[in-house]
């Protein structure tokens, strides 16, 4: 395992994987710890900010070219960007089903699934984790 050649990428994308790692690190503790109390609410404000910043970054990521510079992945990133102020003004609003329903889809989609992509064969992380 080697960070190099996710050090050696563009900008946008150490601080895409990052943030990512981040956002799934604290996801985990998210899903696992009591809701509603402070610490779930200060964390929950952290995980937003850390996934608006995967999303808005992955947004200056063009590695997979399917129309012009986009890929289909990019839909995720404008679904997570949508979907997180409606799943806070769901916990605002104290609609619980909506707000839980909102950030498992993101997590699971968004970190676990998208996640699991960038170990393929030729992707940095796969690069970055396997070698060469």
């Amino acid at each position: 395992m080697s960070l190099a050649p996710l050090l050696n990428a563009a900008p946008a994308i150490p601080l895409h994987a990052f943030a990512a790692m981040a956002a799934f690190a604290l996801g985990v503790v998210q899903l696992a710890a009591p809701k509603g109390t402070l610490p779930h609410r200060t964390i929950g404000w952290i995980w937003v900010g850390l996934m608006a910043t995967v999303a808005a970054s992955s947004l200056w990521i063009h590695e997979i070219r399917l129309f012009g510079p986009w890929s289909p992945i990019h839909l995720l990133s404008i679904y997570v960007l949508i979907m997180l102020p409606i799943a806070v003004i769901a916990a605002r609003r104290h609609n619980v089903r909506r707000h839980r329903l909102a950030m498992i889809g993101m997590f699971t989609g968004g970190l676990v699934i998208a996640g699991l992509f960038t170990f393929l064969p030729g992707r940095i992380m796969h690069a970055a984790v396997f070698g060469q």
